[in-house]
């Protein structure tokens, strides 16, 4: 059986940082993100004759964003998207994000919905670099919410600016309602058994079947 390690890129829809006044944690997508990292650090699935791991790199708006970040020279208001710039100006962070997106293999989006849509630090982050970076290559989407609806009209909003940039969606979505109650704050499921948590290997199934065909094919002929 031949090993397969897909690069897996992460990127967090929040970047929220702030304890509400009523209490909870100051970012709810922690729980989920800790939750998919420990489950694709866990996974070792067959794919035909392959064996299926992922390498990870989480892109988090609070850090691309912030002091000395990435994308802070351009900030959330995207001022200056890579491909409007003189390579050669860019910051070297810019660049290595840069490459680190385009090296990718395939692409998770862990997010909540913000006015029924998009959160602007997820839409502000993935647009700063164009679709070139992203063609050809396979996206999930994983979204979540602290009520009963678990980011669903997100979720749907999301499939379409993953369209534009060419990382096309997978069919299988991965919704988390009512998150307090499903996660601890290190990721760990309350119940592991609960009937919600069995999206994402779902999801991840059909991810790397589209990961490995894509990366097979860009290795054959290339991209369009």
């Amino acid at each position: 059986m031949t090993a397969i390690t897909l690069k897996t890129v992460i990127f967090l829809g929040s970047a929220r940082n702030v304890v509400p006044p009523w209490g909870g944690d100051a970012r709810l997508g922690d729980r989920v993100t800790n939750w998919v990292k420990s489950t694709l650090a866990n996974r070792n699935e067959p794919l035909g004759e392959d064996l299926i791991t992922h390498q990870i790199h989480i892109v988090d708006p609070i850090e691309v964003f912030g002091p000395n970040g990435a994308l802070s020279h351009s900030g959330g208001e995207l001022k200056a998207p890579t491909f409007f710039a003189d390579p050669s100006s860019l910051p070297a962070a810019a660049m290595e994000l840069q490459e680190v997106i385009k090296g990718a293999d395939c692409y998770l989006i862990v997010s909540p919905e913000y006015n029924h849509s998009i959160p602007p630090a997820l839409s502000s982050v993935m647009g700063h670099f164009g679709g070139s970076n992203y063609k050809c290559k396979p996206s999930g989407i994983i979204t979540y919410s602290p009520g009963p609806f678990a980011g669903m009209r997100a979720a749907m909003a999301i499939q379409v600016l993953c369209h534009e940039l060419g990382c096309l969606p997978v069919s299988k979505l991965c919704g988390l309602p009512t998150v307090y109650e499903l996660l601890e704050l290190d990721g760990t499921p309350k119940d592991a058994d609960q009937r919600m948590l069995k999206q994402l290997p779902e999801l991840l199934t059909q991810l790397e079947w589209m990961a490995v065909a894509m990366k097979n094919q860009r290795e054959k002929t290339g991209t369009f």
